[in-house]
């Protein structure tokens, strides 16, 4: 189980967005409204049923769902609670707001589309996943606390949000929440969510909300980042997927988290998406072939993408920079981490385990707090007297 994961989170990571100069007259659609933010973005306020999602030949006809019919159990208290705290917020909303019935996208530049490059092969074998790169082969190290003897209908975590330095611009550093389901590595699904400085992506070292989805089926494959390909129906006009976010935590200082749920609607057949109580929007189940009703891999976690030829491993950061023994204020952490079951009820993670590549670069720690909420530190600094 954690061998197949592993692969299926590999190949979803180092995917970055099937776009090029060529499409961004496609990727970026004529806007009702427009919104220059602070950090350089354009915010595009585009009618809601001309968003990306409707590109897919699946979705040619779909009916938008603006919100879930039922919702995790406990969720509505929970949101009363989040809401006094309530203290994430991206940049672009302090110069304007998205009218209603449009969608909030961020746009397209040159520099996306020529520094985002989509993996044009992947050749997977029982002994592992060789992902190849025009130029040099990826590294990818990792750490995550996993589960995968159930089938599963959803899971919650609060992940606490730093701005990792990257060493180079090919470098990334995200910290996700990822669902997994398939019979085996060269035929699954995969979508997850959470935050990540991604400079090839987005032309700076941004810390970002970002989602992804990845399937491959009779090697055939489909996926990207936020909204760069057709597949999620946004439904929300205040979250801009792939916008920058503040605050952000320091060491030994404040800390700040985002609240991220993902579960299945069965009643809707879409996997529903949250940000800080609120739902974003969906994948919907027609998308895929082994995700379509459960997951059987949920993993929380962090990791690096890094494609250093030298020998040596990268310096780039995994969430805070520093080694999970370093507790709250110093280490990354995930907390109120819960699964969701069929009945929509809040539970805990039962048995999960961990798994780091190199826990001398990166490592993770997993405990339970006394009310059952599971929770992890995890991160590191990559290259270090340990970790050469």
């Amino acid at each position: 189980m954690e061998s197949k994961a592993i692969h299926c989170f590999l190949i979803l990571l180092i995917i970055s967005s099937i776009c090029d100069a060529s499409r961004l007259s496609q990727l970026n659609k004529t806007p009702l409204k427009s919104i220059e933010s602070k950090d350089g973005d354009v915010i595009d306020c585009v009618h809601i049923y001309h968003q990306p999602a409707f590109d897919h030949p699946l979705l040619k006809d779909h009916v938008i769902q603006m919100r879930p019919k039922h919702q995790p159990e406990g969720l509505l208290a929970e949101n009363r609670q989040l809401n006094r705290r309530k203290s994430i917020t991206q940049l672009w909303q302090s110069s304007g707001s998205c009218p209603e019935e449009t969608i909030p996208i961020r746009r397209t530049k040159q520099v996306d589309a020529s520094g985002a490059s989509f993996i044009p092969s992947i050749n997977l074998h029982n002994k592992g996943a060789n992902t190849e790169l025009i130029g040099q082969a990826p590294t990818l190290q990792f750490v995550a606390a996993l589960v995968g003897d159930d089938q599963y209908h959803g899971a919650t975590a609060n992940i606490n949000v730093w701005e990792p330095q990257v060493q180079q611009s090919s470098d990334f550093s995200s910290s996700q929440l990822s669902f997994t389901a398939g019979s085996d590595v060269s035929n699954f699904d995969s979508i997850q969510a959470g935050w990540h400085v991604h400079p090839l992506l987005y032309g700076d070292s941004s810390t970002r909300l970002f989602i992804a989805y990845f399937t491959i089926h009779n090697s055939q494959t489909i996926g990207c980042f936020n909204l760069l390909c057709s597949g999620f129906v946004q439904t929300s006009n205040e979250i801009a997927l792939g916008a920058a976010i503040s605050p952000l935590s320091t060491f030994h200082g404040a800390q700040f988290g985002v609240d991220v749920l993902i579960f299945k609607d069965p009643s809707q057949d879409v996997w529903w998406l949250h940000y800080e109580g609120t739902p974003i929007g969906y994948w919907p189940s027609k998308l895929f072939a082994d995700l379509a009703n459960t997951a059987s891999v949920i993993t929380w976690g962090g990791s690096v993408l890094s494609s250093e030829s030298d020998g040596q491993q990268t310096t780039t950061q995994m969430g805070s920079g520093h080694f999970p023994e370093e507790g709250f204020g110093g280490a990354s952490y995930m907390r109120d981490l819960y699964l969701v079951d069929e009945s929509l009820k809040l539970k805990p993670l039962g048995n999960p385990t961990t798994s780091a590549k190199q826990p001398n670069c990166y490592n993770i720690t997993l405990g339970r707090n006394e009310g059952g909420g599971d929770f992890i530190f995890y991160g590191g600094p990559g290259r270090n007297p340990n970790c050469p």
